[in-house]
């Protein structure tokens, strides 16, 4: 249960972190109407990713009798962390290119992630293969796992909110670099075990 909240929360930390469609609304609704919207914008995934976990999962269940496929998804996986690495690795210091005008941010933050196929790729490939085991062995173990991502990913985006809201130039420099750039080592390490539990799969 440790490993899969340890998991959780360093996939958490590296999503609330990330660059990406969610992220720049954060900052830009921080930057135009305040912290607050900023932080609405945060929770927007604890509503979009219910149904996106479900449909994952049930995709999921269809194949999990067929080991290869499972592994080939697992395989997947790895590369899919590589990538999300190596967005780590060259990432530069933020900007934020804002043109919105009304609030409504925990609405936009819900249509934007939910239209977003990162989610989609995420819990088909690395979430789910993560729960389903987990599930097997006690059915409440992914709750630990399901518990450190969304701290992570929900209490990061809230402290880039405040950062944004407090110094802008704090998240446009080298802290935000470093930070990427340990996740992106840590990813790969995550990249290894995958592709390790892949191999087992396919092979029997």
């Amino acid at each position: 249960m440790i490993e899969l909240f340890i998991a959780g929360i360093t996939l958490g930390l590296y999503a609330g972190f990330s660059p990406g469609p969610l992220l720049v609304l954060v900052i830009s609704q921080t930057l135009k109407h305040g912290y607050k919207e900023g932080v609405k914008v945060a929770f927007a995934p604890i509503i979009s990713d219910i149904p996106i976990i479900i449909i994952c999962l049930l995709f999921l269940s269809l194949i999990s009798g067929y080991s290869f496929i499972l592994g080939i998804i697992s395989i997947i996986g790895a590369v899919y962390l590589v990538f999300l690495a190596y967005e780590c690795f060259k990432t530069g210091g933020l900007t934020a290119d804002i043109s919105l005008d009304q609030p409504k941010s925990l609405q936009k933050g819900v249509v934007i992630n939910f239209l977003n196929p990162a989610p989609y790729l995420f819990w088909i490939t690395i979430g789910g293969p993560i729960i389903i085991p987990a599930y097997m062995k006690s059915h409440l173990s992914p709750l630990w796992f399901i518990i450190g991502f969304y701290l992570l990913l929900i209490g990061s985006k809230i402290v880039l909110s405040y950062c944004t809201g407090k110094s802008r130039n704090l998240l446009m420099g080298k802290p935000y670099i470093y930070i990427m750039r340990i996740l992106g080592i840590v990813l790969v390490m995550f990249a290894f075990y995958f592709l390790d539990q892949g191999i087992h799969l396919i092979i029997g």
